[in-house]
């Protein structure tokens, strides 16, 4: 096996021991990963140990600002190649989760990796947020929605607030200070029924890489109007 010990150490840092057969699954997701993205375009990073850190480990991270990942339903929305959804489902296999994004070949190659790994009760999901968060099925089911998606926090509010239920979270993983962001998607926080609990700056373990988390915990209901449709999020957001 190669030298995988930036993800091994990493993990252990952030409170998470990671099994061979937890070690050999993250390796077999970064072979497919790589091969794939040969031919469609799933990441712009493919090096060995930048994917282990800049993917799996910023991934895993999460599990340092919210301690109770076990046993919850969780939405990775906007998932893309699968971050941070499945490495994730890896360190806590008995979690449930559901990733969805809006392209159906990213979806296939999740589906693809989903049987490769060997991963039960995890299931991808082609759907736009606008769309899926109005429906029954997934309006409001989710303990927690995680979010790497680069749109603007007011923009993600909507797209993600609506899949939480009351008393969730929301996490959306952020590069370096969001201030301006947060200030900015107040209104839109507290218009979805939701509250800012913290945005925190941290470095990725044994790195100088920072990553941000903003936390928001679901207060209320999500009025029925919400998310809206027709790009409204992201051309006019509240």
């Amino acid at each position: 096996m190669r030298d995988n010990s930036i993800l091994v150490k990493g993990a252990e840092k952030i409170g998470i021991v990671l099994s061979e057969k937890q070690q050999q699954q993250f390796e077999a997701y970064y072979d497919y990963l790589v091969a794939q993205n040969e031919v469609m375009n799933l990441t712009a990073i493919t090096e060995y140990e930048e994917v282990l850190c800049k993917h799996f480990l910023d991934s895993l991270f999460a599990a340092k600002k919210i301690h109770d990942f076990q046993g919850k339903k969780i939405l990775d929305l906007g998932t893309g190649a699968g971050f941070p959804g499945i490495p994730l489902k890896i360190a806590f296999p008995e979690t449930e989760f559901v990733l969805m994004d809006s392209l159906n070949k990213r979806i296939s190659f999740l589906n693809r990796v989903i049987e490769l790994l060997d991963l039960k009760n995890i299931t991808a999901i082609h759907g736009r947020a606008e769309e899926a968060g109005r429906t029954a099925e997934y309006r409001e089911q989710f303990d927690y929605c995680v979010s790497r998606a680069v749109a603007r926090l007011a923009s993600l509010s909507e797209f993600c607030i609506p899949f939480v239920k009351p008393g969730g979270y929301f996490l959306s993983y952020k590069a370096g200070d969001c201030k301006e962001e947060c200030d900015e998607a107040k209104n839109a926080i507290k218009i979805l029924g939701g509250k800012l609990i913290h945005a925190e700056e941290d470095c990725l373990p044994d790195t100088d890489i920072t990553r941000t988390f903003v936390v928001i915990r679901k207060e209320k209901n999500t009025p029925e109007k919400y998310p809206r449709g027709q790009g409204k999020p992201l051309k006019q957001p509240l």
